[in-house]
């Protein structure tokens, strides 16, 4: 079968079809697979199909709020049995993994039906997604410019209708850059409120986090219910929250006491089209009865930077070395891109002192953060500091980090903050450049109170709904 609106449901728009017995699980995975192969030649999101697998999986029983729903993992930590996780990598390619992650098991309990895995940079490093293993993938609002990484294969797909949702995680805005570049609502949960099992138990110090992209917050909500809470074994685990997530969609926010921002830590003005879209959404809100007002919690850059930065290099450096366990061969700058490699190199060098001291820092953010919360429910920054890039600004091959960062220096000022505090964070699509390009607003909020950010997303999105808004590419 073929219907033309099929895009224009969200997850559970779909499931509720399923349930109804309008239409099939097959039919729907037959829906998304034909434009997988309609888009994909264009947009590079799916690197891995595995239709004939997501056809059985189709025809069996299935239950949960997502029953049916057509679904692509990342290919990072999206670890699916029988089937590579290459983390965008020529070294790690082709091997497949022993068995499933542990929230790829939750995504399936949820009822989705998995058909692929999508496009990522090389072990998740960039606010792009460009490797020289896949090739870039391309934004369906505008070809030339990036889906933001590392989940931009994820966020390509969903943006131009192929699937609902889509799997992606964050270790530095890797759930919300993509959502910001491709006008899709990104949740980086609160830390520990999904597991990293069965392998581990936290990555990088705590700065990796999972969850997915979507089209609606109630479908980002409604996963968050199926996927949250913690797994035996792991280290620590989130605040419990009061009632399901889902049913936060709709529910009062009270009046709001909310903080926003438009320079960086550095005391940069960001680019003018995130500047008007913060100073739109801050009348909107205050139209809605919120009291805003702009301020910023009080944070260094450069131990923000410095502290970071030795958590992910010697967190890639772990990464690679795992790697190698993996498949029996020595690292080799043959196989590792450029950029990855000068990080590699870099990682090997940080102390455990250093590491240390990194972690201290970070903590030391946290509760400045903390303190600052205390004041405010939530606080607004542009997602990005200019609206998405062309593809091809960083050079890939470029081994000195310093070099191949320096034209992006300020494109990515506020979504690390929330994975060194831990704290939620939400991209919402609430603006959009004069030619058409997204740009995300990003709303992070206390720690543990992912309740208070879905019941503000969803009412923002009832006050400037964006469900109508569609990329070039599209369905």
């Amino acid at each position: 079968m073929s219907f033309s609106e099929y895009a224009s449901y969200d997850g559970l728009g779909l499931a509720e079809l399923v349930r109804r017995k309008e239409v099939s699980a097959a039919d729907l995975a037959e829906e998304a697979i034909s434009r997988i192969e309609k888009h994909n030649p264009t947009l590079n999101a799916v690197v891995t199909k595995i239709y004939d697998r997501g056809r059985e999986a189709a025809k069996k029983p299935a239950s949960g709020p997502f029953e049916g729903v057509p679904f692509l993992l990342k290919d990072i930590l999206g670890d699916l049995e029988g089937v590579p996780t290459q983390n965008g990598s020529r070294f790690l390619s082709g091997i497949p993994a022993p068995h499933d992650a542990t929230l790829t098991a939750r995504f399936k309990q949820a009822g989705v039906v998995i058909l692929g895995k999508t496009n990522v940079p090389e072990c998740g490093l960039l606010p792009t997604t460009e490797s020289a293993l896949y090739g870039p993938a391309r934004n369906p609002w505008n070809t030339e410019h990036s889906t933001g990484g590392s989940s931009g294969g994820s966020a390509a797909a969903v943006a131009a209708g192929i699937v609902p949702i889509a799997h992606a995680n964050d270790g530095g805005g890797s759930i919300r850059i993509p959502a910001a570049c491709c006008g899709l609502v990104g949740l980086k949960p609160t830390r520990a409120r999904n597991p990293l099992g069965p392998d581990m138990g936290d990555i990088m110090g705590g700065l990796i986090h999972e969850h997915i992209v979507s089209r609606s917050v109630r479908d980002t909500a409604a996963m968050l219910d199926c996927t949250s809470g913690p797994e035996l074994g792991d280290p620590y685990f989130a605040p419990p929250n009061e009632r399901p997530f889902g049913e936060e969609v709709g529910r009062k926010t009270g009046k709001l006491r909310i903080a926003y921002s438009v320079t960086d830590t550095a005391g940069k003005t960001v680019h003018p089209e995130c500047v008007k879209g913060i100073e739109e959404t801050a009348k909107l809100l205050s139209d809605l009865g919120h009291e805003v007002e702009e301020a910023a919690p009080p944070l260094t850059n450069e131990i923000l930077s410095q502290s970071f930065m030795a958590l992910w290099a010697s967190g890639l450096a772990l990464q690679i070395d795992a790697f190698a366990m993996i498949t029996g061969k020595q690292p080799n700058d043959n196989e590792i891109e450029g950029l990855t490699w000068g990080l590699y190199q870099a990682g090997k060098q940080v102390t455990a002192v250093q590491y240390q001291m990194a972690m201290a820092q970070m903590q030391g953010m946290s509760r400045a953060v903390a303190h600052f919360m205390e004041r405010y429910d939530a606080w607004m920054t542009p997602t990005l500091g200019a609206p998405p890039l062309k593809l091809g600004s960083i050079d890939i091959h470029e081994r000195d980090p310093v070099k191949a960062f320096e034209p992006i220096i300020d494109y990515v000022p506020f979504t690390a903050i929330e994975n060194a505090t831990g704290q939620p964070a939400i991209s919402l699509p609430l603006h959009w450049t004069a030619d058409g390009l997204p740009v995300g607003i990003m709303f992070a909020g206390r720690f543990g109170d992912e309740a208070g950010l879905i019941r503000l997303a969803a009412q923002l999105e009832e006050a400037r709904p964006w469900k109508d808004k569609h990329p070039r590419i599209w369905n």
